[in-house]
């Protein structure tokens, strides 16, 4: 039993001499290293407290559900870049919306402006094609029989007339062709179903000859 004791006491006094000793051999290792080799040490200690804090930081942040009190420089940095690129990604935003409203609006107009143009355009085919109408169903009244030009006495034709009870002295009559009307004459006199008619001014370059049709002008 006393045997057992005097190991056991021999085997702890053999391990505290050994830890004496790894303890005095790395105090003095410590020792002789040198100056930047202690730095290196100290920076790399810094670094792993500043990590520690860093995920301290992180644990409080997942368990709170906030933002830390104090977040590190280096996380403070990449909010406020993360704040200026959502500034900047809504700026650029707006900017499109704005272009885009600008364009839709000149859109607008141009198609309200091309609704206006259609429109003139329509109601100027719907007048043309109404006076076409009534000068296509107006009633023939009488026929040009000879077209004279005469540059002293003026332009004057002589007429059939078809319908005696419309065609009087002074009576202006059109002449049609077609459903279009060239000019206009004014009966000078009357003989039966023979008359007389001048040459109104208005006429176009195109002149009446034997056959056209003349009718009441009709009122558009």
């Amino acid at each position: 039993m006393d045997t057992m004791k005097l190991l056991l006491g021999t085997i702890i006094a053999l391990l505290l001499a050994a830890l004496v000793m790894s303890w005095n051999g790395m105090r003095d290792k410590v020792a002789a290293t040198p100056d930047d080799e202690v730095a290196k040490l100290r920076e790399q200690v810094s670094a792993l407290r500043a990590e520690q804090e860093r995920q301290a930081l992180e644990r409080q942040y997942v368990r709170n559900g906030s933002l830390p009190v104090a977040p590190p420089a280096d996380a403070s940095a990449d909010l406020d870049a993360m704040k200026k690129q959502v500034e900047e990604s809504q700026a650029r935003l707006a900017a499109i919306e704005a272009e885009k409203a600008a364009k839709e609006k000149e859109s607008k107009l141009s198609d309200e402006e091309q609704l206006l143009l259609d429109q003139r355009d329509m109601e100027k085919k719907n007048s043309l094609m109404r006076e076409a109408r009534l000068v296509s169903q107006a009633l023939l009244v009488a026929k040009i029989t000879e077209f004279v030009e005469d540059a002293q006495t003026g332009n004057f034709a002589t007429i059939q007339i078809l319908m005696p009870e419309q065609v009087q002295v002074d009576t202006i009559l059109a002449i049609r062709r077609k459903t279009g009307i060239l000019g206009q004459l004014k009966v000078t006199a009357v003989e039966g179903t023979e008359a007389v008619a001048s040459q109104l001014p208005g006429f176009g370059p195109v002149q009446p000859i034997a056959g056209d049709e003349l009718i009441l002008p009709p009122r558009f």
